[in-house]
C-alpha cells in the first residue's frame, strides 16, 4: 500500500517539481519575482489542523527560493478570529488574514483585507501568469474568498462535509455500504450498529462553532429548512427547519453518551479507534483517520458523500481562505501575495494533497488514479459541484450570532429547550442583531 502510494503521488507531483517550474515557460519564475523582497517577514496565523502542517512542511522550500521568512503564529481555531480581530484593530503585525468563510463579511467591511484585484493592478511583476483563478472550483473560491462579488482571498484550508464509514463494522451488521440517506441511517442503521458498547454514528457538537456550522447548520438544509427566509427572517419555525432540528434530537440515541461535548478530536477519535461506526466529518480529517499511527480503523475506512435528507443531498461546507492584510507595508503586501499565491497554486497542488491537505484547484483531481489513494477524491468532487454555498449565513455579524445559535443549539441537544423554543429564542435574538446592523432599515442590502 505504501508503495502504492508513492508511486501514484509520484505521478501526480510529475508535473509539479519545483515552485517556479510551470511558469518558466512563460518567461516568469518565483525567485525572480520575490528578489525585491528577499529579506522581509509576514506574519500569519495557521490553526493545529492537518492542512496547516502540510504547508509548514513545504515551507522551507519557499523560503529558501525567495529569502521571504514566514512567521506563523499557532492559535486553535476558537481563538484565532478573536486574535485576528484584536491585531487588525490595533494596527498589529499580521500581514496575512485566515479568513473562515463565515468571517470575511467582518473582514471586507471593516478594510482590513486587500481585494486580489488591486493586487494584481498595484503589483503585476509579482502575478505568477499561472494563478488561473478559473482552476479554483468555483463555489470554493466564491464562499471562501469571495465578498460582493469581490475576490480578496485564495481557498487555502479547504473542506466538504463527507461520511466516513468503518466498512468492517458495516459488513458484520449486514450492510455492503453506507446509508444514502439520513432516515435510512437512522432508521435502519441506527439500531443495527448500536450495540455492545459501538455507536452507529458521532455528530461532532460541542459549544461553539462547532455547534453552530457541523451540527446544527448539518441538520437544517438537507430537510430543506434554512436559518433565513427571502426576507432575511428566520426560518427556523419552518416545517422543514423543525423536521431537521427533531432529527437530530432523535438521532442522539445512536450517538455516545456526552455528543454534546464532543468536538473535531473527540468525533474523528471514537472513529478511529472503532468506537463509532460512521462520522460526518470534513475531509480535512482524511489523513487522520486512514493513517495507522493515528487510527486503529485505517485499512477499514470508507468514504461517501453525506447521506440525502428529503430536499436532496446538502453536504456541508466550510473552509478558510488566506487574504492580504491592508495593515502590511508596501514590501509585506508584495511578499504576503507571493506566500498565498505559492500555498495555493496549481504546481503545489499535488504536494499539498500528499502531506495531507485538501487543495481547491480542480485540475488537483484530473488524474483518476489519485482517487486510489485518496479516496476521498470522488465525493469530495461531488460535494463541490452540488454543495450549499450559504450553508451558514455569510454576513459580517455571523461572528454575534453563532454565539447565539451554540448557547440555545445545545441546550436543544441537552433537553433543556424544545426545538421550537430553541428557535424561536434563535430568531428572535438573530433578528435583532440583524435589525440592528441595518437589514431590516435598507441601510444595508438583504442578500451578500
Amino acid at each position: 500500500m505504501k508503495m502504492l502510494r508513492n508511486l501514484v503521488c509520484s505521478a501526480a507531483l510529475a508535473g509539479f517539481v519545483a515552485t517556479g517550474a510551470m511558469a518558466d515557460g512563460h518567461g516568469w519564475n518565483l525567485k525572480d519575482a520575490a528578489a525585491p523582497y528577499a529579506g522581509t517577514t509576514v506574519d500569519v496565523v495557521f490553526l493545529l489542523r492537518p492542512g496547516y502542517e502540510a504547508i509548514e512542511a513545504m515551507l522551507p522550500k519557499f523560503e529558501e527560493e525567495t529569502g521571504i521568512k514566514i512567521n506563523i503564529i499557532k492559535h486553535p481555531y476558537e481563538n484565532a478570529l478573536g486574535e485576528q480581530v484584536r491585531d487588525f484593530v490595533a494596527g498589529g503585525d499580521l500581514d496575512i488574514a485566515l479568513i473562515d468563510l463565515v468571517w470575511i463579511g467582518n473582514f471586507a467591511e471593516n478594510d482590513w483585507i486587500v481585494p486580489v484585484d488591486r493586487i494584481k493592478a498595484d503589483y503585476p511583476d509579482i502575478i505568477d501568469p499561472d494563478l488561473d483563478m478559473d482552476d479554483f472550483f468555483p463555489l470554493v473560491l466564491n464562499a471562501f474568498g469571495g465578498w460582493n462579488d469581490t475576490i480578496y482571498g485564495l481557498p487555502f484550508d479547504n473542506y466538504s462535509g463527507l461520511m466516513f464509514y468503518n466498512k468492517k463494522m458495516l459488513a458484520d451488521a449486514g450492510f455492503d455500504g453506507p446509508p444514502k440517506t439520513w432516515d435510512e441511517l437512522m432508521n435502519v442503521y441506527g439500531p443495527a450498529l448500536t450495540k455492545d458498547g459501538k455507536y452507529a454514528y458521532a455528530l461532532q457538537s460541542k459549544r461553539n462553532e462547532t455547534q453552530s456550522a457541523d451540527s446544527f447548520a448539518r441538520m437544517l438544509w438537507p430537510f430543506g429548512g434554512s436559518f433565513l427566509d427571502e426576507k432575511f427572517r428566520s426560518n427556523l419555525m419552518s416545517v422543514e427547519s423543525q423536521t431537521g432540528l427533531k432529527f437530530r434530537q432523535e438521532l442522539m440515541k445512536y450517538m455516545p453518551d456526552g455528543i454534546v461535548a464532543y468536538d473535531h478530536a473527540e468525533t474523528v477519535n471514537a472513529f478511529s479507534q472503532g468506537d463509532v461506526a460512521m462520522i460526518t466529518e470534513w475531509s480535512a480529517f482524511y489523513s487522520t483517520v486512514v493513517d495507522p499511527k493515528t487510527s486503529k480503523v485505517a485499512a477499514d475506512v470508507g468514504i461517501a458523500p453525506e447521506p440525502m435528507g428529503p430536499a436532496g443531498r446538502k453536504p456541508a461546507l466550510g473552509g478558510f481562505s488566506l487574504a492580504v492584510a491592508e495593515q502590511a507595508d508596501e514590501k509585506e503586501k508584495a511578499a504576503a501575495w507571493l506566500f498565498i499565491q505559492w500555498a495555493t497554486s496549481k504546481a503545489n497542488a499535488g504536494e499539498y494533497l500528499k502531506r495531507g491537505g485538501v487543495p481547491a484547484r480542480q485540475s488537483a483531481y484530473a488524474d483518476p488514479a489519485l482517487a486510489e489513494t485518496y479516496t476521498f477524491i470522488p465525493a469530495l468532487v461531488e460535494s463541490w459541484k452540488d454543495g450549499v454555498p450559504e450553508f451558514r449565513p455569510r454576513f459580517a455579524e455571523w461572528p454575534e450570532i453563532t454565539e447565539i445559535v451554540q448557547e440555545w443549539g445545545t441546550k436543544m441537544m441537552l433537553g433543556e429547550v424544545t426545538t421550537e423554543e430553541g428557535a424561536k429564542e434563535i430568531g428572535t435574538r438573530m433578528e435583532s442583531v440583524l435589525d440592528a446592523a441595518g437589514y431590516y432599515s435598507g441601510k444595508k442590502p438583504l442578500a451578500q
